[in-house]
C-alpha cells in the first residue's frame, strides 16, 4: 500500500499534472480581461474623460505585454519565483485600484492610476511567462496545440470571472475589482508548486491526452455561452446565476480528476508489471553512467591518441580546427529552426515583420476590446448587453486560441502549410468585425464581438509558435516577451491616440451642438447621482459616429497587416516544407519498441 501511495505520489508530479496546475491557474487569471466591465465605474467616480480611460487601458495592455523582466527571471530562478511574484503584483495593483475608486484612500493622481493598472497587468505577463514557457519546454511536441490550450483558457477566464461577479454580487462594479485583485493571488500561490520543468520521455498518446483536454474546455466555453445568452434573453433569478456558477467552476476542475485517474492507473501498471518500471529505471541509470563515464573518462582506442601512435596530430589539430570554425560559424548566423540568440533574433527581418504584423493585428483588436463598454453605452445598450458582449469576447477569444493551435498544427505537421498564413486569414477576418463596428446595424455589435474575440485570440498561439519554431527553444522566455510588446505599442498607437482622440472629439462636438439646441440625440443618463448632467455630458458621446471612423481606421490597419503578414508567408515557405519537429522524434520511438518488448516478455513470463 505505501509504495502504490509513492507511486500516486509520483504521478501527480508528472508533467499531466503540471499542465493541469497551468490550466487551473490561467482560468481564474481574468482580471486585465474584466477592464471593459469597470472602466466606465472608474470614468464616473474618478471623473476621467474618455482619453484618460484609453492611457488607463494602454497600462493596463503595457504590463500585460511587456514581460521582458519576467523572461529574465525565469531564466534565472525558475517558474515558481516568478509566480509569486505575479501573485503579488496582481494583488498590490488592482487593491489599490479598488481602494482608490471606493474612496477609501485619498482620490489617487492619474500617474498614480495607470501605475496599478500597469502593476495589475504585469502580474499577468509573469503568470504568462512561467506557465507557457515551461509547458512548451515540458511538450515541445506539438506546441502549437499546447499554446493554444494554454492561452485558451486565458481568454476563457474573463467569462469565467465574470461570471462568479455576477452570482455574488453582480450590481456593484467595485466588487469585481476586488474579486479581480484577490482570487486569481489566492489561486497562483495554491497551484505554483505543481508548474515546474519535468524530466520525461515522451509518450505515445501525448497529443491524443491534449485533445481530450480540448474536448473537455470547448463544453465548458458552449456551457458557459448558452448560459450567457439565455442570461441575456431571460435574466434569470440570482439564484440561477448562483448554481451555474458552482457548476462552471466544478467543471473547470475536471481535468484534475482525469490526470488523477490516469496516474491511478498507471500505478496499478507498475504494480502488475514491477520488472517492467524497474527495467526502465536500471535502463536510464545505465544510459546516464554511460554518458556521464563517455565524457569524463578518456576511452582507449577513442579519445587517446597514445593508443595509435600512427595519428597524424597535425591532421587531427587541423580537422579539429576546421570543425571548430564550422560550429563557430553556425552559431555565428543560425538557420530557421536552430536555437537562436536574444541579438541574433532581434537582427534577423523574419522577427520585425512578424512585430509589424501583430501590432496592426493586436493594436486594432485592443482597440475594441478596451472600448467595448464605450461602444455598447454610445450605441445605448444596457447594461446587461455590455456584459454578454464581454462574455461572448472572452468566449471566442478561447475558442480563437485553441483553434488556430489545433488548426494550425495540423496544416504544419500533415500539409506543411506555413504557420503565418493563418495569421493571414486572421487578419483579414478581423477587418469585418471592425466594420460592423463602424456601421453599426442591429445587433452587429454581438456579431462583432464574436468575430473580434475569436480574431485576437487566434493570434496569441500562432505569434508564440512560430517564434519558438524559427527562434528555437532556449531563447523562447525572452524572445516571445519582446514580440508580445507589440501589443501595448498598438494598443497605444491606435486606441489611446486613434480612438480616444476621435471619441472626445465627437462628444466635445456633440456636447456643444446640445448647448445650441442644434442636436436631436438623447443625452445619456447612466450616471453617478452624484453628478450634475453637464459635467457628464462634457465626457461622454451617444450616436453610430462615436466609434464610426475610428474602426474604418482599425479596418484599414488591419488590411495592412495582412499583407505584411504575407510576405512572412514568402520567407519561410521552405522552412515549413521540411520535418521542423524531427529532432524530438528519434528518442521517442527508440523508448517505445523498448517497453513494448519489455511488456511482452513479462507478459509472456507471467502466463506461463
Amino acid at each position: 500500500m505505501e509504495s502504490e501511495w509513492n507511486a500516486l505520489v509520483r504521478g501527480l508530479r508528472c508533467r499531466w499534472m503540471m499542465a493541469v496546475a497551468s490550466f487551473l491557474i490561467l482560468s481564474f487569471a481574468g482580471s486585465t480581461y474584466v477592464f471593459g466591465l469597470y472602466s466606465q465605474y472608474i470614468k464616473v467616480t474618478l471623473k476621467y474623460d474618455q482619453k484618460t480611460i484609453d492611457t488607463l487601458a494602454f497600462f493596463k495592455d503595457l504590463g500585460l505585454n511587456v514581460g521582458i523582466v519576467a523572461g529574465l527571471i525565469l531564466e534565472f530562478s525558475g517558474p515558481r519565483v516568478v509566480l509569486c511574484i505575479a501573485s503579488a503584483m496582481n494583488l498590490c495593483g488592482y487593491l489599490m485600484i479598488w481602494l482608490s475608486v471606493t474612496g477609501r484612500v485619498a482620490k489617487p493622481a492619474e500617474w498614480q492610476m495607470c501605475l496599478y493598472q500597469l502593476i495589475g497587468g504585469s502580474s499577468m505577463t509573469f503568470i504568462n511567462t512561467a506557465v507557457i514557457v515551461t509547458c512548451v519546454k515540458n511538450f515541445p511536441m506539438g506546441r502549437g496545440l499546447v499554446i493554444g490550450l494554454l492561452k485558451g483558457f486565458v481568454g476563457l477566464s474573463g467569462a469565467i470571472l465574470t461570471q462568479i461577479y455576477l452570482a455574488v454580487k453582480g450590481d456593484d462594479p467595485s466588487f469585481l475589482i476586488l474579486l479581480a485583485a484577490t482570487l486569481p493571488s489566492v489561486v497562483v500561490i495554491a497551484l505554483m508548486g505543481f508548474v515546474r520543468l519535468v524530466d520525461s520521455t515522451r509518450e505515445k498518446n501525448e497529443i491524443r491526452n491534449f485533445y481530450v483536454f480540448l474536448g473537455m474546455a470547448l463544453l465548458l466555453a458552449g456551457f458557459l455561452m448558452v448560459f450567457i445568452l439565455l442570461e441575456n434573453r431571460l435574466k434569470p433569478p440570482r439564484t440561477v446565476v448562483r448554481v451555474f456558477a458552482v457548476i462552471t467552476v466544478l467543471t473547470i476542475f475536471v481535468p484534475l480528476l482525469v490526470v488523477i485517474r490516469s496516474q491511478l492507473q498507471k500505478t496499478e501498471m507498475n504494480v502488475a508489471f514491477p520488472d517492467v518500471e524497474k527495467s526502465r529505471v536500471e535502463q536510464l541509470d545505465t544510459e546516464t553512467s554511460v554518458k556521464h563515464i563517455s565524457g569524463s573518462v578518456e576511452m582507449p582506442g577513442v579519445n587517446s591518441q597514445e593508443s595509435d601512435p600512427s595519428i597524424d596530430v597535425s591532421e587531427s589539430n587541423h580537422k579539429e580546427s576546421m570543425e571548430d570554425k564550422k560550429i563557430k560559424s553556425q552559431k555565428k548566423w543560425p538557420v530557421r529552426g536552430e536555437d537562436h540568440t536574444v541579438v541574433q533574433a532581434l537582427l534577423s527581418a523574419d522577427f520585425w515583420i512578424l512585430f509589424v504584423a501583430t501590432i496592426c493585428g493586436f493594436g486594432s483588436t485592443i482597440t475594441a476590446i478596451d472600448n467595448m463598454g464605450q461602444i455598447g453605452k454610445s450605441l445605448r445598450y444596457s447594461p446587461v448587453n455590455v456584459s454578454t458582449f464581454v462574455s461572448l469576447f472572452s468566449i471566442w477569444n478561447f475558442l480563437g486560441r485553441v483553434g488556430s493551435g489545433s488548426i494550425s498544427e495540423i496544416l504544419v505537421q500533415k500539409y506543411s502549410i506555413p504557420r503565418p498564413s493563418l495569421l493571414c486569414l486572421v487578419l483579414a477576418v478581423t477587418c469585418v468585425g471592425h466594420l460592423l463596428i463602424a456601421f453599426a446595424l442591429p445587433g452587429s455589435i454581438y456579431v462583432a464581438s464574436i468575430i473580434i474575440g475569436m480574431c485576437f485570440g487566434a493570434q496569441w498561439p500562432l505569434m508564440f509558435a512560430i517564434v519558438s519554431e524559427i527562434f528555437g527553444l532556449r531563447p523562447f522566455a525572452i524572445l516571445y516577451n519582446i514580440e508580445q510588446s507589440s501589443s501595448p505599442l498598438g494598443a497605444y498607437l491606435f486606441s489611446v491616440r486613434v480612438a480616444g482622440y476621435l471619441y472626445d472629439k465627437h462628444a466635445k462636438d456633440q456636447h456643444e451642438d446640445h448647448m445650441h439646441g442644434k442636436s436631436s440625440l438623447p443625452l445619456s443618463h447612466a450616471a453617478a447621482p452624484s453628478h450634475t448632467l453637464t459635467q457628464l455630458d462634457e465626457i461622454m458621446c451617444v450616436g453610430k459616429q462615436c466609434f464610426r471612423d475610428t474602426f474604418l481606421i482599425m479596418a484599414a490597419v488591419s488590411i495592412v497587416g495582412c499583407v505584411v503578414a504575407g510576405v512572412l508567408v514568402y520567407r519561410t515557405r521552405q522552412f515549413y516544407k521540411q520535418d521542423i519537429y524531427g529532432k524530438f522524434n528519434t528518442d521517442k520511438d527508440q523508448e517505445d519498441s523498448r517497453l513494448k518488448a519489455q511488456v511482452s516478455t513479462t507478459t509472456t513470463k507471467s502466463n506461463s
